[in-house]
């Protein structure tokens, strides 16, 4: 059974990572999440669950407004060949979390098999604070960047920061 919400929180509140959370209408993708954006402060962000040929997961976490090139990501992430999205079944069996509520937080679902490799862009990763899901899109949680990589680790994963989007490729050049 994949975590709960409240099981997140006990394990957050155990690795002494303070979060905030605010409840809200669900939404499914960060069009619909406009407004939440000026009531919660902090980088709002996007996760993609996805594959590579040899069927490797990713999970890369970027900023709401970032662009992505889905056809070259695999060269920055160490991916063989294009990937392609995984799809619900495989989304709720690897990370318990359905299409619309993809979080980083969802790793907590991943702590045995290690499937997932976390890939945090590193133009997300220069906000203090970051905001998510708490496993379901009828909330989001704030937390620290650097408590994100702690979680992260927490879970047995060892988050790569990297430049994904077009943004921070830019930024470091």
């Amino acid at each position: 059974m994949p975590a709960t919400r409240d099981e997140l929180m006990t394990f957050l509140e155990e690795l002494d990572i303070g979060v905030s959370t605010v409840d809200h209408e669900p939404v499914f993708t960060v069009a619909e999440s406009g407004d939440l954006h000026d009531r919660i402060p902090g980088g709002h962000t996007k996760n993609l669950f996805v594959k590579d040929k040899k069927s490797r997961l990713f999970l890369i976490v970027v900023l709401h407004d970032a662009e992505i090139d889905l056809k070259k990501v695999h060269q920055i992430i160490g991916g063989q060949g294009r990937v392609s999205f995984g799809n619900a079944d495989l989304l709720m069996e690897i990370l318990g979390v359905e299409p619309g509520s993809v979080t980083p937080f969802s790793l907590i679902n991943d702590r045995e098999a290690l499937r997932v490799t976390p890939v945090f862009d590193a133009a997300m990763m220069q906000h203090d604070i970051l905001n998510y899901h708490p496993l379901k899109n009828d909330a989001t949680t704030t937390i620290r960047a650097e408590d994100l990589v702690k979680f992260a680790k927490a879970c047995g994963h060892d988050p790569q920061v990297l430049a994904v989007s077009e943004q921070a490729r830019n930024a470091a050049h």
